[in-house]
């Protein structure tokens, strides 16, 4: 059977009962609901879900219906950038899918949303019309402060180009294809949003596969060096942590720990164990591997780290 992931990320992190309203209307297209991760100084939620083609392409637009009738843009503040209610939701190929019935599904998507919702849509990665909007960043830069603006000089490639008062509330949709992300954030041992910002500009410019940013956390009263790992094979946890360490030590920092947002392949987990086991010359299991990961990266720090519920091929059983 055909399975397609769909992880959405909406601009609301800290009303349960609004958050639990736009779960519930992705989960009533019979989807299935496999991670809720909502971040308070962020003031936005990471939904993860799986399913059917037909069935996560009803899902996702019920849940951009239900963000933009919940949430209110001109009224939204937090520390992660984004352009709208429901911000981005991107479609990741999983079993017996290609990355080309995901950019089907966003193109479905786009179309729908526009059409029916009067919504500007962008589309990124494997669904971008051209090279530079394939960068998510390209196309979120400035926020959603910088949407009337960006609407004239980056016009969406679906729907009004104008900022009504309907888009003023609801923002703009950035949807698309792509491969598996792992969303990875690391504590600093300190409050200084600036040294958060230098390490993460170093690290973009010494990693591959990585995009990064530094922002404050007073949920955690640290600054963290917030990551994307766009192909964790091409750059591991291990190296993105350790490097990250590296140059925190340099500022006179340490690195306090982690955590991973939404899901995170086992395969990158048992990568990660298995260089941080490798001095001691045994052989270790795939469960000791992934002790050693979550020990290492420190991933217990702000919340216990339970393998079946972070970890995508168990959450998918």
């Amino acid at each position: 059977m055909k399975l397609i992931e769909c992880v959405p990320n909406i601009s609301e992190g800290r009303d349960k009962n609004k958050i639990d309203r736009i779960v519930r209307a992705a989960q009533n297209c019979g989807v299935k609901i496999l991670n809720v991760d909502a971040g308070l100084d962020a003031n936005r939620t990471v939904i993860t879900f799986a399913g059917a083609p037909e069935k996560v392409f009803d899902a996702a637009f019920a849940l951009v219906q239900k963000s933009c009738e919940l949430i209110d843009m001109r009224a939204h503040n937090g520390t992660h950038p984004r352009l709208g209610a429901a911000d981005v939701c991107p479609f990741i190929p999983l079993r017996e899918t290609a990355m080309r019935d995901c950019v089907d599904i966003a193109l479905k998507l786009a179309a729908k949303v526009s059409a029916e919702l009067q919504i500007p849509v962008y589309l990124y990665e494997e669904a971008a019309a051209t090279p530079e909007r394939k960068n998510l960043a390209f196309i979120r830069k400035g926020g959603y402060e910088s949407l009337p603006q960006k609407l004239k000089e980056l016009p969406p490639d679906f729907g009004p180009p104008d900022f009504s008062p309907a888009v003023q509330k609801s923002g703009a949709l950035i949807t698309g294809a792509r491969n598996f992300l792992i969303a990875f954030n690391v504590t600093l041992n300190t409050t200084d949003v600036e040294k958060a910002k230098q390490i993460a500009a170093v690290l973009r410019s010494k990693l591959k596969a990585v995009k990064a940013l530094g922002w404050a956390a007073p949920q955690y009263n640290a600054a963290q060096v917030s990551f994307n790992l766009t192909d964790y094979k091409t750059t591991p946890l291990y190296d993105v942590y350790e490097t990250c360490k590296s140059e925190a030590a340099k500022l006179g920092l340490e690195v306090k720990g982690s955590e991973i947002i939404g899901l995170v392949p086992e395969a990158a987990l048992v990568r990660a164990g298995k260089k941080y086991l490798s001095g001691d010359g045994v052989c270790r299991s795939k469960e000791q591997k992934i002790n050693a990961a979550v020990t290492a990266l420190n991933l217990n720090l702000h919340a216990p780290f339970r393998p079946a519920e972070k970890i995508i091929e168990r959450v998918l059983l």
